[in-house]
């Protein structure tokens, strides 16, 4: 064999320089870029101050519902006193008005009470002027026909008073004095309007036996009665009193007539 012959060498091929100073140029700038970072971090944390960070409590469901109730229950709470102040303020005026009212109503009730009494005083000062009027002026003892009438009225005491009744055991003040005037043969009107204004009228001060007493207007007088002498009268009053005796002051008539 020649020894010029070609014999494959081991040798690893040669890189070439433009692969390699590229290479070199890349590795050069990461390291170049770490170390610009490195500074600029190193930089940052000792210029900048060191923040701590606290972590509030997540605002769960159960909690917002909490919040809202409470919230709910405070403006309820305030509502509630709003409305107590609201009656109490209510309640203290009706208060006073109240006592504004009763003040008026004790001042009206005082005011009626001496009229009572004033007119109760002067009442009785009446029977007791007309009592003395005619007992002083009036014939106690009845003779003739007044005699009569009055001794027919006075069978009668305790009889009932029936309204529209004509006897015999019950009777109403026109239907008595019909028939005890019958007695005497002396016919009197059915009902008190008339026979208030038979005969002629008297003064209750000039009574005698047997005169007709009437209350109310002559005409239309509600009530007629006998005058039997002595200041007294003989009557079918009403349903509680039936044919009484009374004197004239129990109950003053509002006039008289004569017709015996």
């Amino acid at each position: 064999m020649s020894h010029t012959a070609h014999i494959r060498s081991h040798r690893k091929p040669r890189r070439s320089a433009p692969n390699i100073a590229m290479r070199a140029g890349v590795a050069g700038g990461v390291l170049s870029t770490l170390a610009v970072a490195g500074a600029s971090a190193s930089s940052a944390s000792a210029a900048e101050p060191v923040t701590q960070t606290l972590e509030l409590p997540t605002l769960t469901a159960d909690l917002a519902a909490q919040v809202a109730q409470s919230a709910d229950a405070t403006q309820q709470a305030a509502a509630n006193y709003q409305l107590q102040a609201e009656r109490d303020a209510a309640a203290a005026k009706a208060a006073k008005q109240a006592k504004a009212d009763l003040a008026e109503a004790k001042k009206k009730a005082e005011a009626a009470r001496k009229a009572a009494a004033e007119q109760a005083a002067s009442r009785s000062t009446e029977r007791t002027t007309l009592a003395a009027r005619t007992s002083s002026s009036s014939t106690s003892t009845a003779t003739g026909s007044a005699a009569a009438v009055i001794a027919f009225a006075r069978a009668q005491i305790g009889d009932a008073y029936v309204l529209g009744a004509a006897g015999p055991n019950s009777w109403d003040c026109s239907s008595l004095l019909q028939a005890a005037f019958k007695q005497a043969g002396v016919s009197l009107p059915r009902v008190s309007q008339d026979q208030s204004t038979v005969g002629t009228p008297v003064s209750l001060s000039n009574l005698q036996p047997g005169d007709i007493l009437y209350w109310g207007s002559a005409g239309s007088a509600y009530h007629v009665a006998l005058y039997v002498g002595d200041g007294k009268f003989v009557g079918a009053e009403n349903p509680s009193t039936g044919i009484v005796e009374k004197p004239l002051s129990w109950s003053p008539p509002t006039g008289a007539v004569r017709v015996l």
